[in-house]
């Protein structure tokens, strides 16, 4: 029996389509701050409701509570970009690659078979490629500044409404669900809600506490930019698969090669017990909430910069953990109760 599709194009249905095409056009381009927003409006919400309590204007909790997530955020994208750039301009000005030259030269002692020549020629080679790649980038990124600005701000307004008036977004949305669908719908705002707070608990929450005690150790270890070497280590952690290991094998393969055993041991030491706070942090945080599959994490980590830049690190994985959350409430509730 075949669908009657002029039964459904109706002329109302026709123009709220045009217009919703129309308008998702000309919000494109700031589409992924708006989604952001949405993100962090989530979390930001129950600081803006301790707030409250306190204070007699809701519009002035929001704005506190948006100063103290996001001012934090906005210091350490600056540090990170200010660290990263003065590395990178001292290493190309100083020649600092040959340090590793000579390190990998010490290590192929112990290692036959390695043609030294060739691999300190491709890690030179790729030293300075992977240096003018970030300087022009961080020169790319400051060009943009009146983009970013117009970003910042079509941020902070999706937060500060998203936090105020996310019930009657809610609401609105919920009263076109069709009566049949709504129980469907509210257990998938559940299901959304749980992944969110196993993301932002059980997977961000657990990278602030590694990064924290990775600046601990690698400043009292004395290593130079121990703190960032933390902020890294920190990043690294939000990663699955990846974790702190990168960070401190390097340093310890590094302190082998320059003689210092001693701080190499403790370092291996120091990274395998951030590997171990991981493996007990991680799980006791998120198993509360939601079982997410490392892979779908992984894709969301590693293309979502791809699709939104920089803040795809946030907007992949949560994206693909929504889709994933809605598909497994789909799944139990038309798939697994009809068996």
């Amino acid at each position: 029996m075949g669908i009657n599709i002029n039964k459904y194009l109706t002329p109302p249905v026709i123009l709220i389509a045009s217009l919703l095409i129309i308008s998702l056009m000309i919000i494109f381009p700031v589409l992924n701050m708006i989604i952001l927003g949405a993100i962090l409006a989530y979390g930001i919400r129950p600081v803006a409701n301790k707030f409250q309590s306190k204070l007699k204007y809701s519009s002035i909790s929001i704005l506190i509570a948006i100063i103290v997530v996001l001012i934090p955020l906005v210091l350490l994208f600056g540090y990170l970009i200010y660290e990263t750039s003065t590395l990178v301009s001292w290493v190309l000005a100083n020649n600092s690659y040959s340090d590793v030259n000579q390190i990998i030269s010490d290590i192929s002692k112990y290692l036959p078979g390695i043609n030294v020549t060739e691999v300190n020629s491709y890690i030179d080679s790729a030293i300075q490629n992977i240096a003018s790649y970030i300087l022009n980038y961080i020169v790319s990124f400051i060009s943009k500044f009146a983009n970013i600005t117009l970003d910042l701000f079509i941020l902070v307004c999706s937060i500060f409404y998203f936090v105020r008036d996310g019930d009657r977004c809610m609401e609105f949305i919920k009263s076109f669900v069709p009566k049949d669908y709504k129980e469907f719908f509210d257990k998938t705002i559940d299901s959304i809600k749980n992944v969110l707070k196993s993301i932002f608990y059980g997977h961000f929450l657990t990278s602030v506490i590694i990064g924290i005690f990775g600046c601990i150790g690698y400043s009292i270890l004395g290593y130079p930019y121990g703190i960032f070497l933390g902020v890294l280590t920190g990043i690294l952690q939000l990663i699955p698969v990846f974790g702190p290991w990168p960070i401190y094998w390097i340093l310890f393969f590094a302190d082998i090669a320059c003689g210092n055993y001693p701080r190499a041991i403790i370092v291996l030491l120091f990274g395998f017990f951030l590997s171990t706070v991981d493996m007990y942090i991680r799980p006791a945080l998120s198993s509360h909430y939601a079982d997410i599959h490392p892979l779908i994490l992984l894709v969301g980590f590693l293309a979502g910069p791809l699709v939104y830049g920089i803040v795809g690190f946030i907007v992949g994985p949560l994206i693909l953990g929504i889709t994933y959350a809605i598909l497994d409430s789909y799944r139990k509730e038309y798939l697994v109760g009809d068996d």
